[in-house]
């Protein structure tokens, strides 16, 4: 087990941002952990690394306790906080080559400095100072400084933020290849990224675990979270759909005539009673699509007040 999280707990004050969390991530495992804001996932993280101790409850890293063993923890751990602190003054490649000091990386630095620099997509990049990059580079130069000292785990907190559609696609690659032999816990607000790379998502509210569930549960779970979105050739009364076709758990009208978000549970096919629905009442369909839940749509569901 690479991380076991059990029954941790922090209070600033009145306010607890972690409240009595466990969990376990598998060593090679990718999981995407997910909560709102304040709900108390960059703590948690904090935690898992040791840069913050927990007023109750306990972290093991790779068989190393944060609390006993913090200096073994941050060596087996590369991180990369929400708020990436760099020194803009440094040039990209100095600055590699102060992590790799500071992590006391063994063999040929400047020879891992230039793996790290290709492997994060930097090269084109590597003459210029910090300062002089864009947000989405600097992102880059942070995923390499976790990356430098080549660790098992890595603690990645919102790693795509500022990136365009071209890096956004890279980075997602890079990461989905780094999980192929590293655990990677993965915080983001982009829950497309959620479903493109991890192999599970846990998500978080008010400090407590609200879901844990491999991303194969968007095809299993049973919430209210099929919808058939329709348009008719003119509008009728949503509470009558609702009423009338089997099997609807909601219906919710649009901006557009004639057009509904028609749901139902994951195991219902809505499609062909809403077609027979129509020819009953002598309506004509302009469009009809199914769609499937998303990680987006489950985290509305799980964390809306």
């Amino acid at each position: 087990m690479a991380v076991e999280v059990a029954g941790i707990t922090k209070e600033y004050g009145t306010q607890k941002a972690v409240d009595d969390l466990s969990f376990k991530v598998e060593d090679g495992e990718i999981l995407g952990f997910l909560g709102p804001n304040g709900a108390g996932k960059s703590t948690t993280m904090k935690i898992i690394t040791g840069y913050l101790h927990a007023d109750a409850g306990n972290t093991i890293v790779n068989g190393h306790d944060t609390a006993e063993e913090p200096l073994e923890v941050k060596r087996t751990i590369g991180y990369l906080p929400e708020h990436n602190p760099l020194y803009p003054e440094l040039y990209i490649r100095e600055y590699l080559e102060l992590m790799a000091r500071i992590q006391n990386v063994s063999g040929n630095r400047k020879q891992r400095v230039d793996e790290i620099i290709e492997l994060t997509g930097l090269t084109r990049e590597s003459r210029k100072k910090i300062g002089a990059l864009s947000k989405g580079y600097r992102q880059r130069v942070g995923l390499a400084q976790a990356l430098i000292h080549d660790p098992g785990v890595l603690i990645l907190d919102e790693p795509t933020s500022g990136l365009d559609p071209n890096q956004l696609a890279e980075i997602r690659q890079l990461i989905r290849s780094l999980g192929e032999n590293k655990t990677i816990i993965f915080s983001t607000h982009i829950m497309q990224e959620v479903q493109a790379i991890c192999d599970r998502v846990l998500i978080i509210d008010k400090g407590k675990m609200v879901l844990d569930k491999p991303i194969a549960f968007l095809d299993d779970q049973n919430l209210d979270r099929r919808m058939v979105l329709v348009q008719f050739d003119r509008n009728v009364v949503a509470n009558t759909l609702k009423k009338e076709i089997p099997g609807v758990t909601k219906v919710e009208s649009t901006d557009t005539k004639g057009k509904y978000k028609i749901y139902s549970k994951a195991e219902d096919d809505l499609r062909p009673l809403i077609f027979k629905y129509a020819v009953d009442k002598g309506l004509v369909i302009l469009e009809m699509v199914q769609q499937r839940s998303t990680v987006e749509d489950v985290f509305q569901y799980l964390t809306k007040n």
